[in-house]
């Protein structure tokens, strides 16, 4: 293996295809952002931008552009390597997070071909360089394709493998991930530009709330005239709070779920309402209570129809 991965190294010339200026388009198709929970760099692969007819042409149009397309992808797989640290007790393996929300799907031949060539291309020649696969917003067809590229895949390829729902996102990146580190479309706290908030401001705090529980948030004040800021965001159900003897007061309110998919998921300073970082692990808990309350509504409007 190793002998055919520097014969495919020299054919490629990748040891010099970080000098190489492949385009800024497909930088919209996978980047590199933050660190997971050990170190491993992660990298975000979002297929959802193909959707854009102009950029699938411009990016598979012709067997040049799919060619182009693949040395990128390789490119960033190198600058990806550039981040770690093969020294005893380094981290020397990348994590890959792949986003098929809106992605095209299986129609979209030429996608379908250069995916297969790149996974099988970086699992030959990378081996041991990706920690885990993570596939987010993953709907049922892609199940089908995944069954269709395993045969080619090895089984140490394969029980790095981890897929979710777009309703389990930001559950499961959450496992793997910090949520300052986590971007706010997939449920975390990380903006591209946020003037408020660095890594330098330490971890995120996370707190459980109980259903129907109430927690309350310390927020200590340095000094008299200092201006508090805080930001929080929602795992799986929509929280209250109020102001109250210097703090937050949590309630927990098991209604109206919030969508940890959105584009939107977090808001600053509400006067009334806002999400707050916390795990609500209770859907099945309630599931009895969310039935009787449906049974009870059929029975109320079935009765009020008879009384017309």
């Amino acid at each position: 293996m190793l002998k055919n991965t520097l014969q495919w190294r020299k054919e490629f010339k990748i040891d010099s295809i970080l000098d190489e200026d492949l385009g800024s388009d497909p930088n919209s198709v996978a980047y590199m952002n933050g660190v997971d929970r050990e170190g491993h760099p992660v990298c975000y692969n979002i297929y959802g931008v193909f959707q854009n007819e102009e950029l699938y042409q411009k990016t598979f149009g012709t067997e040049e552009k799919h060619n182009q397309f693949l040395r990128w992808r390789f490119q960033l797989m190198e600058e990806g390597i550039q981040k770690l640290d093969f020294k005893q007790g380094g981290v020397s393996s990348i994590l890959q997070i792949t986003d098929i929300k809106n992605s095209p799907g299986p129609s979209k031949k030429e996608l379908r071909i250069a995916t297969k060539q790149a996974v099988g291309l970086l699992q030959d020649n990378y081996p041991g360089f990706v920690a885990r696969n993570i596939f987010i917003n993953v709907p049922f067809w892609y199940y089908a394709i995944n069954a269709v590229l395993s045969p080619f895949l090895t089984h140490r390829t394969k029980s790095k493998f981890v897929f979710a729902r777009s309703s389990k996102v930001a559950e499961t990146l959450l496992k793997y991930i910090p949520a300052e580190n986590i971007p706010i479309q997939f449920g975390g706290l990380k903006r591209e530009i946020d003037y408020e908030f660095s890594v330098e401001d330490g971890i995120v705090s996370e707190l459980l709330v109980k259903n129907r529980g109430k927690e309350t948030v310390e927020t200590p004040v340095p000094e008299i005239g200092s201006t508090a800021i805080w930001d929080l965001t929602v795992l799986g159900w929509e929280v209250s709070y109020k102001n109250r003897d210097g703090g937050l007061t949590l309630i927990t309110r098991p209604v109206n779920p919030v969508d940890p998919s959105s584009s939107f998921p977090c808001l600053k300073n509400s006067a009334h309402k806002s999400p707050i970082l916390i795990f609500l692990f209770f859907y099945k808990a309630i599931r009895s209570e969310l039935n009787g309350l449906y049974r009870a509504a059929m029975a109320f409007i079935t009765h009020q129809e008879a009384t017309k």
